[in-house]
Parts: structure tokens; sequence; C-alpha cells
């Protein structure tokens, strides 16, 4: 009998992986020397580690009727305003990007294509070791070429 290896290509399923953030919450944001912010969520410590969102783009900030831009004063309370909310939903789409609603607000990140150098948002540390990258034109960023 002849051994054979299987190569699966995994095609992304959108809001398969985001979607797992339902019912975690947002503890805490950090941002990092002014390049990135990350989100952090409780729910599924696996490793030891939280969940993790780094943002590599600077996300919009939905609240209490506004739509928060990282140029806008105030921006960073909003982002900070988004802890300790509870994600209720997610969703991802082309043309639309990432969209966290959480119970205190909404986090959405859809740059455009001069905002983004590399990669737009990773997401990792799940117990099973799941993980996701969006980058331009890939993904839920293919507007973004």
């Amino acid at each position: 009998m002849e051994s054979t290896r299987e190569t699966r290509m995994t095609q992304h399923v959108p809001d398969s992986l985001l979607s797992r953030l339902v019912g975690y919450r947002v503890y805490s944001v950090e941002f990092v020397l002014n390049d990135y912010v990350q989100l952090r969520f409780d729910g599924d410590f696996g490793a030891g580690s939280p969940v993790v969102l780094n943002s590599y783009v600077w996300p919009e900030v939905e609240t209490q009727g506004r739509r928060w831009r990282e140029t806008d004063l105030g921006y960073a309370d909003a982002l900070r305003k988004m802890t300790p909310g509870a994600v209720v939903s997610t969703s991802e789409a082309t043309g639309q990007g990432i969209r966290i609603e959480l119970d205190t607000g909404a986090v959405v990140i859809h740059p455009t294509a001069d905002d983004v150098f590399v990669e737009i948002a990773e997401l990792r540390g799940f117990r099973d070791g799941s993980w996701m990258v969006w980058r331009p034109g890939e993904d839920s960023f293919e507007d973004l070429t």
C-alpha cells in the first residue's frame, strides 16, 4: 500500500474564528509604541495567555451614536471605554472589514489601502492554537489591493 501525504489549502471562512469571541469580555486595551493597538479578551486562556487581537491599523470606535477615528480628540478614551465590554456579535466581509460588536459599543477595522503597511490585524491565543492574520487583498480585505 502506498503512503500518501494529503496537502490541504485551507480556505478562509469569514467570521469562523472571529465569531469565537462572542461571549468573551474585552478586559484590556493596550497601545503599543504608537504603532498598533491590542485588545485582550478573557474566555479561552490557552497556554496561559489571553486571546489577543492585534490591530496594525487604527480601528474605528462606535459608541453613543458617534464614530471615533484615531485622529479625533478623545479617541483613546473612547477605545478604552470599550472595556469591560462583552462581545455580542462579530462580522467580517469584503468591503466592510472586521466588526466586533460589544455591549459597550463597536470596534471596526476597515482601513484604506494607504493605511496598511503589511498586515491589518491578527487574532491569536485560542486554546486549540487557532489563529488568523488579515492582509490587504486577501480574505475579507480583498477590496484593499
